[in-house]
């Protein structure tokens, strides 16, 4: 899959020559609304026998609009997004830097300057999504805007639970720790990245020798909790369970860690690039009054994990697992 990095404007030397169904979105999280959008391009490319190209941004647009106090934290890295696209068939992937210029521009104006220029033979994307000001730039009104220079292929609304597939709603259930809800969203297990570092090393004074794990500031990480979880190091995927919190049993602690105590395994792993699988959320955070009691829950928390990594929550059938 190639991949084409643009800063506004599209220059005509960026373009591969030749014609492109083109699905185009923010695709946060890649989940199984956004999978429709593709798949159902992917569908126009293989009819059309020209390659697919996928225009997403490299940033949420939102920021160029409005104020985030906390930050903004995504679903997927720029990295893990494209990845997630390869694995759904783009043959090629204009990553665009969003910004205020970008968002200025006119409908007719994006039209012309980044779907007419890409060759566009067929635009595809959902029901809702929009490419400027929310009020002119709609999918019923592209076809307009196109002026018959290329088809426009609108997905209707994806739904579970009488709710829409969306990525504020996954984002949310991220939030809340409710993992295994935000999987069945996203049709695979939702994974976070890192770098092992040194820690307190106090669960290695009670059998719990953890890898934590510094992630990246623009992943979104689920609530304060233990989970049963899966971890990748060194090419190799190891169940696990792992603490997002405070360390409260041992103090005062302002500082947020991830660790992670991995079953049957044994190795020095500081400085690896890792990745964590969430598979289910166990609990929530607890102080005890000694480290017998934390030591008492965490063998407790063992077995339950052992037991749902053999028996894993069902995903629903899909491309991406």
């Amino acid at each position: 899959m190639e991949v084409i990095k643009v800063h506004h404007p599209l220059l005509e030397q960026q373009v591969p020559d030749g014609p492109v169904v083109v699905a185009m979105g923010f695709f946060d999280g890649v989940h199984r609304g956004h999978q429709a959008v593709i798949a159902r391009a992917k569908e126009e490319a293989v009819r059309r026998q020209v390659p697919l190209a996928v225009l997403t941004y490299d940033k949420l647009p939102g920021i160029v609009y409005q104020r985030y106090d906390e930050g903004v934290h995504y679903l997927t890295t720029i990295d893990r997004k494209l990845a997630l696209l390869e694995q759904l068939g783009a043959d090629l992937v204009y990553l665009v830097d969003f910004t205020a210029k970008l968002g200025s521009l006119s409908p007719e104006e994006f039209v012309s300057d980044y779907l007419v220029r890409m060759h566009a033979v067929a635009v595809v994307a959902g029901f809702d999504h929009t490419y400027g000001k929310k009020d002119v730039a709609t999918m019923d009104r592209l076809v307009g805007y196109a002026a018959g220079r290329f088809d426009v292929v609108t997905v209707k609304k994806q739904e579970t639970r009488g709710a829409k597939i969306g990525s504020s709603r996954i984002r949310d259930l991220i939030d809340q720790g409710r993992v295994e809800d935000a999987n069945q969203l996203l049709g695979y297990r939702y994974q976070t990245s890192g770098i092992v570092v040194h820690g307190l090393a106090r669960g290695r004074t009670i059998g719990f020798p953890t890898a934590n794990v510094a992630w990246d500031p623009l992943e979104r990480i689920p609530a304060v909790g233990v989970y049963t979880v899966n971890f990748l190091v060194d090419g190799h995927w190891y169940g696990g369970m792992a603490s997002v919190g405070y360390n409260v049993t041992f103090g005062q602690n302002k500082h947020k860690t991830i660790e992670v105590y991995l079953f049957d395994f044994k190795g020095n792993i500081y400085g690896e690039h890792v990745t964590v699988s969430w598979i289910q959320r166990l609990r929530g955070e607890i102080k005890f009054d000694g480290v017998d009691g934390l030591i008492d829950q965490l063998h407790a928390d063992q077995i339950n994990s052992l037991a749902i990594l053999r028996n894993p929550p069902t995903l629903p059938a899909g491309p991406l697992n």
